[in-house]
């Protein structure tokens, strides 16, 4: 109950303040999605940090103005649901991560992250959407901009 209501608070606040919200959600999806939706999140929408969730989840975030982010994760040999969620999700809404010092992608998993092994995440989303390191690069950090933009956000 208390996360929840500090959830929202922090919706409230975000919505306020005309600030996207970043959102890690760990086997929560169907709570985060009626929070979200309650909340009006859609109104600034932000990002999925480390998404973990189905395609019909991804599709519910992406409606409500959110990108969906990957981090090491995604590079697993037994990544099956990432990898059907990634090739899905359209270029323009998808974002890499690192998630330092968690996380680290193959063939570092188990150990200490560093923001170094992007470009490991990088490759694999090159990989899965018949792209070019440099093309999801560029795409990438153009969805970052756009995303944190601050400006364009009226701030």
């Amino acid at each position: 109950d208390v996360q929840q209501r500090v959830f929202r608070e922090q919706i409230q606040l975000a919505r306020q303040k005309k600030m996207p919200i970043s959102i890690h959600n760990r086997e929560a999806h169907e709570d985060v999605l009626h929070i979200l939706k309650e909340e009006n999140a859609k109104d600034v929408g932000g990002v999925m940090h480390c998404f973990s969730g189905s395609w019909e989840t991804a599709k519910q975030c992406l409606d409500m103005n959110f990108y969906i982010s990957f981090g090491g994760p995604l590079t697993f040999k037994n990544a099956r649901v990432p990898k059907e969620v990634l090739a899905q999700v359209p270029l323009d809404r998808i974002l890499i991560e690192t998630d330092a010092p968690y996380l680290a992608p193959h063939p570092y998993r188990g150990k200490r992250n560093e923001s170094a092994f992007v470009r490991l995440v990088a490759e694999t989303v090159a990989e899965i959407r018949g792209k070019s390191v440099e093309e999801i690069s560029k795409i990438t950090t153009e969805n970052a901009q756009n995303c944190f933009a601050f400006k364009e956000k009226g701030l």
